[in-house]
């Protein structure tokens, strides 16, 4: 935008680029695409960011204002694309959200930015440091693009070199954390490795090739089979983990002795599956069983199916925009992210177990399909990751109608997951929500944790058959409690303080207010105050407390503004004290505290206060 142009003519384009922008917005929302950081979302969430900061800058919007716009353009468009009618509710959810996120990034970034720009106009100027721009970017969320954008209005530009060095020096630093040392490697054979792991738990292999690694200082070693069950880390689903097994024929008693090899984890490097391990085999050339953790992997499946019970679940329960945008599956857990505009609630996450459940009851079995070209795949139904690419051929995982793309190991019917429970649900991004579930053994453990807190409460309550009516009454009766005890306590107080007064002592024109007994270091910095103010700026009042709180005490001085200007000082005062008690303290010139531990000191250090 030219820096000469009037406000009018920016209103007005401003109008302009909101309008075309609601439309936009509102269209792809009601395709499916919801804003997110990544492909297609990404853009999306950009071209709303834009409209809102047009509307911020020029139209002085600063509060959420496009999704209100959106009852105009169906008034407009609603006929033609009756879709933008039913899908009313989730665009304006979406767009409003988007927009109070932004906003707060917004504020921030621009009043940032205005003050560099004044920087530059003050030296005369026009390229923004590369090096600024990454920092509105990395630490405050503002994007280039719109750095750029509002640099051009002024007739100014960014320094992408240096932005792009910073963006560099930043990637070489995660890089450098993550450093993974490797050798070279050592090839045995030659050939490509055969995954049978979808039909088998163990199988015959042989070595490939290996080579050694080195990883936070800890050596390790690559490992690739030319047959392997082991399910290499991808698509969330961590990898296999198990024995390799060389059988060698003992010549006194021809029985089979087996000396493994722990694989502690299987990764995937540039498509090749690598098996980790700490050692190498003694032998090799020789010919291994590869077998896998059994125990693990079942766990790990049954948590990879619930995911895709979960996933039919919650575009069931929450409505068909909800889209996988990760997952995570391992022995002990499963984590699902997915596409949704606010908090799932306690009841929708109940619904979603009770659907999930119900189809692991169901039994249904595994219709896993492969090498099925992917336009059979799509007719079919299969829902794939938006934005993903896919080979020509693909293999699709079908749990009655739950019907994903999916390369990943499965149970052979849902009801060998026994069933799945939410553990939590969060947001972990603008527009994504986080589930994390357990099931099978996860599961009963989830269920006999929860059993065991709740014998444990109601033996706490004498075991009453309505433990919440108890619990609730308790806490109302604690609360009225609180308030007597509150009062109780202003009134012993008030007492004290009445007591502190009547025995108040006056030599050499300075009144001495002294104290000592039970109490606590609270209570007496409120009477030090309270008798501060009750008397006049002129008089010289010296107070001191000596404080026995169980099996520790205290000490607290209070002088009058006469006394400071005198030249006494309580925290000199306190710190000659404490050491009585054996403890330690300060404070201001007119107040000063300390803590100890010996009570039988506290005559003495109040003494030594008084003497000073």
């Amino acid at each position: 935008m030219d820096t000469q142009k009037s406000s009018q003519e920016q209103i007005d384009i401003a109008m302009r680029v909101i309008a075309d922008h609601v439309r936009t917005i509102a269209f792809a929302i009601t395709d499916g695409q919801l804003p997110s950081n990544a492909k297609a979302g990404y853009v999306i969430r950009r071209i709303l960011r834009r409209a809102v900061r047009y509307g911020y800058t020029f139209l002085a919007r600063k509060e959420a204002f496009m999704y209100r716009l959106l009852p105009v353009l169906i008034d407009t468009m609603g006929e033609a694309y009756p879709e933008l009618v039913a899908q009313q509710e989730l665009i304006v959810k979406v767009m409003k959200e988007e927009e109070d996120s932004f906003l707060r990034t917004l504020e921030t970034g621009i009043r940032l930015l205005d003050r560099k720009l004044e920087e530059l106009k003050a030296v005369g100027s026009k390229t923004l440091d590369g090096a600024d721009a990454f920092v509105l970017y990395d630490t405050y969320g503002f994007p280039l693009d719109l750095t750029e954008l509002i640099l051009r209005e002024h007739g100014m530009t960014v320094s992408l070199e240096a932005f792009n060095a910073e963006m560099q020096k930043q990637k070489e630093r995660a890089r450098n954390a993550a450093a993974v040392e490797t050798g070279d490697w050592q090839v045995i054979r030659e050939g490509e490795t055969e995954f049978v792991g979808y039909d088998a738990f163990e199988c015959e292999a042989k070595i490939l090739r290996y080579r050694r690694i080195k990883q936070k200082n800890k050596e390790l070693y690559q490992i690739v089979l030319d047959k392997s069950p082991f399910y290499a880390e991808m698509g969330g689903q961590t990898g296999d983990r198990g024995w390799l097994f060389t059988p060698t024929d003992s010549l006194s008693s021809r029985e089979t002795i087996c000396k493994p090899t722990a694989i502690l984890d299987t990764k995937r490097e540039n498509n090749l599956p690598v098996h980790i391990a700490e050692h190498l085999p003694d032998d090799l050339t020789a010919t291994f069983i590869a077998k896998i953790d059994v125990a693990a992997r079942i766990r790990t499946e049954c948590n990879h199916s619930a995911t895709h019970l979960l996933h039919q679940a919650l575009r069931e329960v929450l409505g068909t925009h909800v889209e996988q945008k990760g997952s995570y599956v391992s022995p002990e857990s499963l984590r699902f992210d997915f596409s949704h505009f606010q908090k799932v609630s306690d009841e929708e996450i109940r619904r979603v177990e009770m659907i999930v459940n119900a189809r692991i009851r169901q039994d249904m079995p595994l219709d896993e399909q492969r090498h099925v070209p992917i336009a059979e795949a799509r007719a079919m139904g299969a829902m794939a990751l938006f934005g993903e690419k896919y080979g020509d051929d693909v293999r699709v995982v079908r749990f009655g109608d739950s019907i994903e793309l999916c390369g990943g190991t499965h149970i052979p019917s849902t009801g060998r997951i026994g069933s799945m429970f939410v553990v939590s649900e969060s947001s972990i991004a603008a527009g994504v929500r986080r589930i994390e579930a357990v099931t099978a053994e996860g599961a009963e453990l989830m269920l006999y944790r929860a059993q065991d807190s709740m014998r444990e409460l109601k033996a706490m309550f004498n075991n009453v058959p309505n433990l919440a009516a108890t619990i609730r009454k308790s806490i109302e009766e604690n609360v009225e409690l609180k308030k007597q005890v509150t009062e109780y306590l202003k009134e012993k107080l008030a007492t004290i303080k009445q007591k502190i007064l009547s025995h108040a002592t006056e030599r050499n024109g300075v009144k001495y207010l002294v104290y000592k007994g039970e109490g606590s270091a609270d209570a007496f910095r409120d009477i030090a105050f309270q008798l501060r103010g009750e008397f006049t700026g002129d008089e010289k009042v010296f107070f001191v407390a000596g404080i026995e709180d169980r099996d520790k005490c205290g000490l607290v001085v209070m002088l009058s503004d006469s006394l400071v200007a005198d030249g006494l000082n309580a925290a000199t005062l306190i710190r000659e004290g404490s050491k009585h008690i054996q403890g330690g303290g300060g404070g201001q010139p007119h107040f000063a505290t300390a803590g100890g531990k010996n009570k039988d000191g506290l005559q003495a250090a109040i003494d030594a206060i008084l003497k000073n």
